[in-house]
């Protein structure tokens, strides 16, 4: 009888563990088939963004108008950069020669301020040195600041975007507060979450905007102080071949 009576127990204990492993396991299942539904409701970095409000188009455009002007000021320092190895000598050969219209072609061969204040120096031969370097060194003004332009507006970017980020974040938070002095008693987390949501959003957009816009004012800058020592060494090269010709000739 007693043989009988604990076998009938652990068959119930047994029972009972094996109902408890297979609701454990009911619950991982349901957890593995609710996890890709979770995936599935994670937001786009378009959608994300579109929670930020009317201040994240004001960020796309200045993100577009920097990127034109970096892409642009790319552009025409890599083009300002590529002249012939060669350019400055074969301009004093054609100096000495008496070649002037050959080497007033060759500038025009290139798209580079180098090239064009060279150009500027040539037509200028035959009058006084000083009235020479002097034609030079405004040609390289003009070119320096025709470099120059845009870059302004890629430094006013990079301090103004994390500003109007900051601003969105404001205007989250006074409308998260809002949302709560509106409730009542009856203050929800879901009221918070829009305005705590924009905050978040226009902050980390403008952050973003501005880094981009302050690396790439700094890589152009840069780019530029170097291609202007180019220029100021062509203008010495340009003004010292000017005294060659006429004593080599004699």
């Amino acid at each position: 009888m007693l043989f009988n009576i604990l076998q009938t127990e652990i068959d119930s204990m047994a029972a009972a563990a094996m109902e408890n492993v297979a609701a454990e396991a009911g619950d991982v299942m349901a957890a593995a088939q609710a996890l890709p539904q979770q995936q599935t409701m994670s937001y786009s970095l378009i959608e994300m963004a579109s929670k930020g409000g009317w201040l994240m188009l004001v960020l796309l455009a200045l993100s577009i108008v920097a990127l034109y002007i970096f892409g642009k000021k790319w552009w025409m320092i890599r083009q300002a950069n590529k002249l012939g190895k060669n350019f400055m000598e074969d301009i004093r050969d054609y100096i000495h020669e008496g070649k002037i219209k050959s080497a007033i072609t060759l500038c025009e061969k290139y798209d580079s301020p180098i090239a064009r204040l060279v150009e500027k120096g040539i037509s200028r031969i035959g009058r006084p040195l000083a009235d020479i370097q002097t034609a030079v060194e405004n040609t390289a003004n003009v070119e320096v600041a025709r470099l120059e332009k845009g870059l302004s507006f890629l430094a006013t970017t990079s301090g103004g975007a994390p500003m109007i980020g900051f601003l969105g974040t404001v205007i989250g938070m006074i409308q998260a507060f809002f949302n709560m002095s509106q409730a009542g008693n009856n203050i929800d987390i879901t009221l918070l979450s829009s305005g705590i949501y924009t905050a978040m959003v226009t902050t980390v957009g403008g952050l973003i905007v501005g880094i981009l816009a302050y690396f790439g004012y700094n890589y152009l800058s840069s780019r530029i102080n170097s291609l202007v020592f180019k220029m100021e060494s062509a203008t010495i090269e340009f003004m010292d071949l000017l005294h060659e010709p006429a004593g080599e000739d004699e």
